[in-house]
């Protein structure tokens, strides 16, 4: 058996979750509209703080355009931070259908990473298609030129970030992967989602730019697996990372998923011992 055959199981997973979840073109309709509110709000209070002191905002590490894009791309990739576990897996867990999981001869970290990246993607990428519509395409063309999505630093910056944001998608998968694993354990996804989201929506960089957190704090907020999930791509797409620096960044990532997988890996195998399968 080679590789294709062994990779399709995984793969057809990921294809059918993608699938089934971009016929949901309402919730991705109304999550966009949210998700435009709430930017709007966040662009307000980044246009009031840089107001409010002109050598503050010129010492800012991001330029307010910057931050204001910053905003708009955070918003798009709303979906792609992991502040909630796999509801299939919890849903799995509540009615002991977790077991036919257990029944398949598949490695079940892969089968439920595979679905995770295709749950990331298919909600992700039709609001980021509506969001760069709205505020990188009919603000500018309606006069809100200055608080509309800007385009990357250059080519070069575009492409890392793309390759940065496919890292991200991947690292977002393990740690979404490791809420699965302690909801398979607790048996329940409340608390568990409760602790995940307001750690991932602060160390993420989806509240405030981790480049504008206090000096002291920037190393530490760099290096945090969560700065790989949005912060770092958004770095290297408005060339505050460059060449070597965009590389460093590009290497963090690539480090914490290999340490999450094989910690998830890890963990996973000691939960499904002593795992409980309730429902029926």
């Amino acid at each position: 058996m080679n590789a294709l055959d062994l990779a399709r199981p995984y793969t057809s997973a990921f294809v059918s979750r993608f699938l089934l979840l971009l016929q949901y073109r309402s919730a991705a309709v109304a999550g966009f509209v949210t998700q435009c509110w709430w930017g709007g709000i966040k662009v307000m209070v980044l246009a009031a703080f840089y107001g409010a002191s002109t050598s503050a905002a010129a010492a800012a590490p991001l330029t307010l355009q910057q931050a204001i894009t910053y905003i708009w791309i955070g918003q798009a990739a709303l979906a792609l931070l992991p502040w909630l576990g796999d509801p299939d897996v919890a849903l799995a867990v509540r009615t002991g259908a977790v077991s036919y999981d257990r029944l398949r001869p598949l490695n079940l970290y892969a089968l439920w990473y595979a679905r995770a990246v295709g749950w990331i993607v298919a909600r992700m990428l039709p609001r980021a298609v509506l969001m760069f519509l709205f505020a990188g395409i009919a603000m500018p063309l309606l006069g809100f030129s200055a608080w509309s999505w800007h385009s990357p630093a250059s080519v070069p910056a575009a492409t890392l970030f793309l390759i940065s944001l496919t890292l991200g998608v991947l690292l977002s998968s393990s740690m979404i992967m490791l809420i699965n694993i302690a909801v398979a354990a607790t048996l329940n996804d409340r608390g568990v989602n409760a602790i995940a989201a307001p750690l991932v929506i602060v160390f993420s960089g989806n509240m405030l730019p981790l480049l504008l957190f206090p000096d002291w704090m920037r190393t530490a907020m760099f290096v945090q697996p969560l700065a790989g999930v949005l912060d770092i791509p958004l770095r290297i797409y408005f060339g505050a990372l460059t060449g070597a620096d965009a590389l460093i960044g590009i290497s963090l990532q690539i480090f914490w998923i290999a340490a999450l997988v094989a910690f998830g890996h890890f963990a996973m195998t000691r939960t499904l011992r002593t795992l409980e399968v309730q429902g029926g």
